[in-house]
């Protein structure tokens, strides 16, 4: 069991926290209990919550539209929603 997932009825919660204005994006592990992505869009009027769903979405080989923030608009500690998958599968989808 992976602290930073939660298997939900129809998908997985992915806790991340996020650092933005980075110089490229990408996955550095694990902070915490959190799962850590760089991004490089600055926190501003949202930008960096787009890129961040984007962003996972790629990795897990998802449509954007089946990854949604919940939690932290306006934090680096985030909780996004992907729909469809489970936790085993986001673990080996994002080889950690």
């Amino acid at each position: 069991m992976s602290p930073y997932l939660q298997d939900r009825e129809d998908g997985v919660l992915v806790a991340v926290y996020v650092q933005p204005k980075a110089s490229r994006n990408e996955l550095t592990g694990l902070q915490g209990d959190e799962l850590k992505v760089r991004l490089t869009s600055p926190p501003v009027e949202g930008a960096a919550n787009s890129l961040c769903c984007t962003f996972l979405a790629q990795r897990l080989g998802v449509a954007k539209s089946r990854v949604s923030l919940i939690a932290g608009h306006k934090s680096r500690h985030k909780k996004l929603f992907v729909q469809g998958v489970a936790s085993p599968q986001v673990r080996s989808l994002l080889k950690l």
